[in-house]
């Protein structure tokens, strides 16, 4: 393995790092928002409404930030910027107004409506050198297992609530859960800043696999690009989001507290574990890989 392989290997593992701790902080709140809310007060219309505006937000602004990400080729500033707005997640702690944690849920997505053009972008520039796939594949099963360890949290915590934490109120309970994801979010700041010291130009990467391989990046968006972009969007139409699941699952009173985020976990472990196997057929048959996914 030559010295640009080592250097993209070792990046794309560190923004798995990355992201397993920044799921770990938000795919544990997720896992929970919906309920937690209730307990606040908001009504089903109420959590409707703040998780499809923060999901609207989430995506809609990758657009500007993906556009100025690449104007600047402020990557690294992006990236540093969005994983910093994860400390709206924890913050929900300190909250007992469903208002204030609107906002708080909505600022999360915006940071990883600023983040996420700047990451992939660098992953992507990484994933040349090892397969794009693979790359992304191993990227997403670390992802996935944040995603998982991130619901276990608040499965157990709201377990134990009122037995080791004693916490007699439903609110103490949840912003004990969300106090312990300061963890993760200090440690995601800390991978971020060793990964941009370990790689600060990342298009070197990127360069050098061209230059090996004579290969040219085309200068638009090609065709398959676009049709990728309306499969998505057909693919994720129908989806209902969780947070409106949860609230659900709690109001009914369908499946006790703790064990409604340990749903979400398994769904991310799914999730994860067809990560790798998808990435790897990717790179063999390319985009016929679509026809697997349900």
């Amino acid at each position: 393995m030559d010295n640009y392989k080592k250097k993209a290997m070792f990046l794309i593992i560190l923004f798995g790092l990355v992201s397993l701790f920044g799921d770990i902080t938000y795919e544990g709140a997720r896992s929970v928002n919906g309920q937690f809310l209730k307990v606040l007060g908001a009504d089903i219309f109420i959590v409707g409404l703040i998780a499809g505006l923060g999901e609207f937000l989430g995506y809609a602004l990758r657009l500007l930030s993906g556009y100025f990400a690449d104007r600047t080729k402020a990557y690294w500033t992006f990236t540093f910027i969005g994983y910093g707005l994860l400390v709206s997640v924890p913050l929900l702690s300190l909250t007992g107004f469903w208002q204030i944690a609107a906002i708080l849920i909505v600022t999360e997505r915006l940071g990883k409506a600023l983040r996420s053009p700047a990451k992939d972008t660098i992953l992507s520039l990484a994933t040349k050198q090892v397969g794009t796939g693979f790359g992304f594949g191993l990227h997403e099963a670390m992802d996935q297992i944040g995603a998982i360890i991130g619901p276990v949290i608040f499965t157990f915590v709201l377990f134990l609530s009122t037995t080791v934490f004693k916490q007699e109120t439903e609110l103490a309970r949840y912003q004990i859960g969300y106090s312990f994801l300061w963890i993760p979010v200090i440690l995601v700041i800390i991978s971020v800043f060793i990964a941009k010291l370990s790689v600060p130009n990342p298009e070197q990467l990127e360069e050098a696999y061209n230059k090996q391989n004579n290969k040219k990046e085309p200068e638009n968006l090609t065709k398959i690009f676009w049709i990728y972009s309306i499969f998505t969007f057909f693919i994720v139409l129908g989806f209902a989001h969780f947070a409106i699941l949860a609230f659900h699952f709690k109001n009914k009173g369908l499946i006790p507290d703790a064990q409604i985020p340990l749903f979400y976990a398994i769904a991310m472990g799914v999730d994860g574990l067809v990560a790798l196997i998808i990435g790897k057929v990717y790179d063999k048959i390319k985009l016929k890989a679509l026809i697997t996914i349900p």
